[in-house]
Parts: C-alpha cells; structure tokens; sequence
C-alpha cells in the first residue's frame, strides 16, 4: 500500500473501529476497496449508507428494535467515515449530519432507550445523549462520558452499555471540537467550562442523582476528565483511559500525520506551529495534585500517540485515591483488550458512586 496515510489509518485505528463496534468483516470490506486516502470518507458512508437501509427497513415494518440497532450502527459507521477526514470538508460534514440523523432516529429504540439532550455553553449548543439504566428506580448515579480528539458520542454504544447493565446512567457528550459541536466552537483546553457546564445540565434532572456524578474519557478525553475532576467537587469518580499529561510535549513530531491536522483543524490554529503550542495548554502540570476524588488511571505501554509515563505521572501526582491498570500489551485507548478493562472500569465507577446494579 503506498498511500501512507490511508495505511496509517488501518495500522492504528483498526482494533479501535471494531472495539466501536465496527463488524471485522465490514472494516476489511472497505478498507480492501480502496488504495488512497482521498477514498476513505465515501467508502465508509456507502458502508453507513446499507446499514441505514436495514434501519429504515426495519422502521417501515414496525421492528423497531432491529430498527434501533441498525441505525446506531449507520451512525457509527457515518462518524468514521470523518473523524479526521479533512481532505474534503463539504464530504465531512455531510458524514457527520448522517451520524446525527441516524443516532437521533435510533435513540428511542434502544435498549434502554436514549434522549437527546442540548447543553448551553458560551452561546454554543452542545449535546449529549442520556441513556438511564433498564432496571432500579431513578435518581440514578450518572457518567459523563467524554470523547477524545476525534471521538464522539457517536462512538460509545458499547462503553454505555457496560455503565448502564451496572446500573449507572449515561450522558455521552460532545463538547468544544467534538461530534455535533465542531461547527459551533473549537476545542480547548479549560475543559472545566463546558464540563461543568455538563454537570450543571445534569444536576438538574429528576432523572439524576446529583450527588452521585463520575466522569470517564478516552484518548485526549482522558485528560479532559481529570482537569473537570481537578476543578469540580461534584466528580465524584474519575477514569482517565490512555489520556496525555501534557499533550504532544515529547512526541508532537512523531504523531501521525493525520493526528497533528486534526488538533490544528479543530482548534482553529493557523500553522503547525500554532498548533503545537495549543496542544502544550493541554496539560495537567499543576493541576493533577487538586485531584481528590477516586482516580483509575487505564493505559497501554504499546500506545503510539502518548507516553504510558504520561499515566504513571498522573497517578503519582493526584492527591486522592488512585488506581493504576498499565497493560504492557495494551494500544491507544487499549482497544486491543477492550475486554480486559471495559467491565473492570463500570465495576471500579458503579462501586464509586454505589450503583444499584449488580456488583
């Protein structure tokens, strides 16, 4: 494959596709379709585009949970197509207006049901998908899940349902540069702003138990997490899943190419340079010793895009309680053995902010 890109983007981003539920079958189908980069957004929405088709059939014929499935699968697939495609950004947007169409004609049929809720920040619109578990009676304790550089809420059926079968509730939110919320503000560093803003949002629902929040976030959401918990009492609990310290501080020059266009696009930087000096503001230096609540710290020694000491330094400074789990097999996000830490954090966040569900 001479096209560096595209094979970057199979090479780093395949066990993340399938652990986002991605079928194997499907991420092998299209990326065996297609030789150049320039490709990758219309190869996977025409995948999303079936899918949608089965959800749309299946809403015709009154199989509303099939229809559910389907259509969270289509937006799955829509989000993928251009979570750092920046080629073509009339293509991108198109993508992520599917994405939306889809998760926000699934919600209601699925198991448990979503909701769609928006969050005002700073004259922006930001949403977020609340999911309440199917058993126990509300106010639930509540996770705000954050997504990373190029993650959405789009990306986390499978995250949720591992809070939600504990009896823990969902907010999947996207934020500043993130999902939905990329054509209303750029990203930032000062996550307690629209984090707290979440919180706020959530505070305020009879559905919710405002004294039992916890947040989780992967990738550059893991540094998002714990700068909220560093500000706000409310956070009770805390996972920071393959999260940097200082972002890019040691690695800017080695990170992928595509990785490094994403931070420059979605923050608005006008060079390399400026973009680099933003990710330096994402960091933690300072900040780590003001963590008092529960921490799990979640890394992957294999991981290409940030330091594992990164994770031993944020252990090390937090000033609360903390757990470390550092697999040395483990990749970016450790999506190659989601199933190693996936059930192990909603158990460590369920005990946390004491679920009802099954220990």
């Amino acid at each position: 494959m001479s096209d560096e890109r595209l094979a970057a983007a199979i090479a780093h981003w395949g066990n993340r596709f399938t652990a986002g539920g991605v079928e194997p079958a499907d991420f092998e189908k299209v990326t065996s379709s297609i030789e150049r980069w320039e490709q990758w957004c219309e190869a996977w929405s025409a995948m999303a585009a079936e899918h949608e088709a089965l959800g749309r059939k299946a809403l015709a014929e009154g199989r509303t949970r099939s229809a559910g499935e389907h259509l969270a699968q289509a937006a799955t697939y829509f989000h993928f197509s251009q979570f750092v495609f920046l080629d073509d950004l009339e293509q991108a947007a198109a993508a992520q207006k599917s994405a939306t169409r889809c998760l926000d004609d699934a919600l209601e049929h699925l198991d448990p049901p979503g909701r769609k809720d928006v969050v005002h920040f700073e004259g922006a619109r930001l949403t977020g998908i609340l999911r309440l578990p199917g058993r126990g009676a509300a106010p639930f304790p509540t996770v705000l899940l954050i997504p990373g550089l190029d993650s959405t809420k789009a990306e986390f059926r499978r995250v949720e349902q591992s809070f939600l079968d504990r009896g823990v509730a969902t907010f999947s939110f996207d934020g500043p540069g993130q999902g939905e919320s990329r054509s209303e503000i750029l990203m930032r560093a000062d996550w307690e702003g629209p984090g707290g803003a979440a919180l706020d949002h959530l505070a305020q629902l009879p559905e919710v138990d405002a004294e039992r929040l916890g947040v989780w976030g992967v990738s550059l959401g893991g540094y998002y997490a714990p700068r909220l918990a560093s500000v706000d009492r409310r956070v009770k609990a805390c996972i920071a899943l393959a999260g940097p310290f200082t972002f890019g501080e040691h690695n800017w020059n080695e990170l992928p190419d595509l990785t490094r266009a994403a931070v420059r696009h979605f923050s608005g930087a006008a060079s390399e340079d400026e973009a680099r000096r933003f990710a330096l503001t994402l960091s933690l230096e300072g900040r780590a010793k003001d963590i008092t609540c529960p921490l799990l710290v979640v890394f992957g020694k294999q991981d290409r895009l940030i330091p594992w000491e990164d994770a031993t330094r944020l252990a090390a400074e937090a000033s609360g309680p903390v757990d470390l789990l550092l697999f040395d097999e483990g990749n970016h996000g450790c999506t190659n053995i989601a199933y190693r830490h996936r059930p192990y954090a909603a158990d460590w966040m369920a005990a946390k902010l004491k679920a009802a569900g099954p220990a």
